[in-house]
């Protein structure tokens, strides 16, 4: 974990910089709990840089045909020039949910991790998934919650009901539990 993920900010898993964690863990805490700093510790892994990683994400993005979708970081904390549409968030989903383990991390409810320097303090993290429907929507299989002061409360959802499959894209909720109720 480099210096420059440990000091995001806002929602994290609260690691140290030095500390090594596996990337399923680092993809949980993201798809869990919107970790800003497993967002930049992925990235860095993946690509070497955020920097890059970010212009692999808008490549893919354009890929998808996200047309309305200019990201500028990896985890979506208001920024100038970063922004997208619930279409285009909708076309992410799409995607995201063909992918099994992708689905396995959205639909964890709870789960522990241990952050932390070896030979120093470590703790037991607590995470638990910020998208509450998939504890009580029958077929829910997560996607990603969001908020911001700018956005509002935000969720991307999906859930399987035999052979159909919904996603549901809510952005700009005046309140946490709007955004699941429209979903």
């Amino acid at each position: 974990i480099s210096e420059k993920a440990a000091s995001m900010g806002g929602s994290q898993m609260y690691m140290e910089p030095g500390e090594q964690q596996k990337l399923d863990k680092l993809m949980m805490g993201i798809a869990m709990a919107s970790a800003n700093d497993a967002c930049v510790a992925a990235a860095e892994h993946h690509s070497g840089t955020v920097e890059i990683f970010v212009e692999k994400m808008n490549q893919r993005a354009a890929e998808l045909g996200m047309v309305d979708t200019h990201f500028v970081n990896t985890n979506g904390l208001p920024v100038a020039n970063h922004y997208t549409s619930a279409y285009d968030i909708a076309l992410m989903s799409r995607e995201l949910i063909k992918h099994e383990k992708i689905q396995d991390w959205f639909s964890i409810w709870m789960t522990n991790i241990t952050v932390g320097l070896p030979n120093k303090k470590q703790t037991e993290l607590g995470l638990t998934n910020t998208n509450r429907l998939i504890k009580t929507y029958p077929g829910a299989h997560g996607i990603k919650t969001g908020f911001t002061q700018e956005a509002g409360y935000c969720l991307s959802a999906s859930a399987t009901r035999g052979d159909l499959t919904l996603i549901a894209v809510i952005m700009g909720s005046p309140k946490s539990q709007t955004r699941f109720a429209e979903a």
